[in-house]
């Protein structure tokens, strides 16, 4: 739609609508200056778009179904072969449904975006093509990304390989699943809760959350810009590490890279844990939520880090406990000012803007009714936060700064920290027919000890680390910021490999 400037009697409807009471005259005023815009915005609309590049052919593909889909993992099938070398020649990799691949249908796991197809390959999809990587299409996710379970995804519930019957975890939960069978060697999720490690720790595999900013945003739908995150996945510490040295660095669009430093991730799994001293962090232990035996499985691998010579004492952060309420309005005020002001990529952020998937998802409230809970949920305690005046984000924006800096403070006397990935081990898949309050329950119960480090930028990673009953328990570590090389390091020293 061609830009229009309203008449004066429109006009001054719009102005009621901002508290102003224009009169006619003032109204005609107004509508006289304001309407010579119209050919300045009417040449911007003219002008083409600044796209970002697309260098690999691609299959037509198909939405897999039955047997070439058990799971449920996969929302479209499509490959794309990249370079004849690199770090990744031969590696096969899937990517998480709410990062643009170029031709290839992406829903966000949302009924409303349906049948939506990008045009451009994000940052890290040429990067991984670059270096020689085989995408086999796209993953199943939640919801637009808003779900920590296998309850809210349009395409229905992924289920864990490990556990028949219990939930992948999320929102990345496509990739865990397809990683964890061995569907494909990699994958390329999205963290800004936890929803890289959350399912790394139910299925098993390796998951990290890289330092805020180190790899590129750059077409990925956005939940919040503060606290977007895209991180590797994989089966063993090694792939992850090499698939880091891949996706790491600056592309020059991304606003959210202030600056980055990359380092040879692989060769730092070369050396053990002796001398490196370990902070384990009381406030991620015995929390309400916990599952009987999970911590006594995490601390087990501490143990066996002590046993490899590294130096353990347990570290006290009481404003790890706060952490989760820290998160809530950023995780909650900024996803509803995204999606209805700035929608799906943002309002006044600076970086790449996907325009085409912006109108695929301008229309969400002519289909309000078929929102899943947790984005009605988002929605609604959203439009309450923001009758405040956007106080509540601005306090906790503020407030991130002293939560990292008890975390630095922390990191100063220790290498890393460690703690439960999630107190709970994978639960049942939540049923169809579930209460709005057991799907929300659900969706968010395991996000205590992740979500803390998407507001701090702090990379951390979910290893697996042993069973309880059958079902994976996840470890995690977390370190100095660019320090990801320590923190794969010492990963790399608790992770048991589950075949795939």
């Amino acid at each position: 739609m061609a830009y229009s400037f309203p008449d004066p009697t429109a006009l001054m409807d719009l102005g009621a609508e901002l508290g102003m009471q224009l009169s006619e005259g003032e109204a005609g005023e107004y509508h006289a200056y304001l309407s010579q815009l119209i050919p300045a915005m009417r040449q911007l609309e003219m002008l083409p778009d600044a796209p970002t590049p697309v260098r690999y052919p691609r299959t037509p593909g198909f939405r897999p179904e039955g047997i070439d889909n058990p799971y449920n993992a996969w929302y479209y099938k499509s490959t794309i072969v990249g370079a004849d070398s690199g770090k990744l020649r031969d590696k096969t990799i899937a990517v998480k449904d709410s990062i643009c691949v170029a031709g290839v249908p992406m829903a966000n796991g949302a009924s409303i975006i349906e049948g939506y197809v990008p045009e451009h390959d994000a940052t890290v999809v040429t990067w991984v093509l670059d270096a020689g990587g085989v995408i086999l299409g796209k993953a199943a996710c939640e919801y637009l990304c808003s779900a920590g379970n296998s309850a809210t995804c349009s395409t229905g519930p992924v289920e864990n390989p490990r556990v028949p019957g219990h939930t992948t975890g999320g929102s990345s939960n496509g990739c865990a699943a397809l990683v964890a069978s061995g569907d494909v060697d990699l994958a390329i999720g999205a963290d800004q809760a936890g929803s890289v490690r959350i399912p790394a720790a139910f299925c098993g595999i390796v998951g990290l959350k890289p330092t805020y900013g180190l790899i590129p945003y750059t077409g990925a739908a956005s939940i919040e810009y503060t606290i977007d995150h895209l991180g590797p996945m994989a089966r063993s510490v090694r792939d992850c590490a090499l698939m880091l040295e891949v996706l790491a660095g600056a592309d020059h669009i991304d606003g959210r890279q202030q600056r980055h430093k990359t380092q040879s991730y692989t060769a730092a799994l070369e050396h053990g844990v002796q001398g490196l001293r370990i902070g384990v962090v009381r406030e991620g232990f015995k929390r309400p939520d916990s599952e009987d035996g999970v911590d006594e499985i995490v601390c087990r691998a501490i143990d066996q880090l002590k046993d490899k010579g590294a130096i353990v004492e347990p570290v006290s952060i009481p404003w790890h406990s706060y952490g989760a309420s820290i998160w809530l309005p950023i995780g909650t005020e900024g996803p509803f000012m995204n999606m209805v002001y700035g929608p799906g990529v943002g309002y006044g952020t600076n970086g790449a803007y996907l325009l085409s998937y912006m109108k695929a998802l301008e229309g969400w409230q002519g289909h309000a009714n078929e929102l899943p809970p947790t984005i009605k949920a988002l929605l609604l305690s959203g439009q309450v936060m923001a009758k405040h005046g956007g106080r509540l984000y601005a306090k906790a924006q503020n407030l991130r700064r002293r939560l990292r800096q008890e975390y630095d403070i922390a990191l100063a006397k220790c290498d890393v920290l460690v703690m439960p990935t999630t107190p709970m081990t994978a639960p049942k898949i939540t049923p169809g027919d579930a209460s709005v309050i057991d799907i929300l329950t659900r969706s968010w119960e395991m996000l205590g000890n992740t979500c803390p480090f998407d507001l701090t930028g702090h990379p951390a990673i979910s290893v697996n680390c042993g069973e309880l009953d059958r079902r994976p328990v996840g470890f995690m570590v977390v370190g100095r910021h660019y320090d990801e090389s320590l923190v794969l390091r010492v990963a790399n020293s608790v992770h048991q490999q589950l075949p795939g």
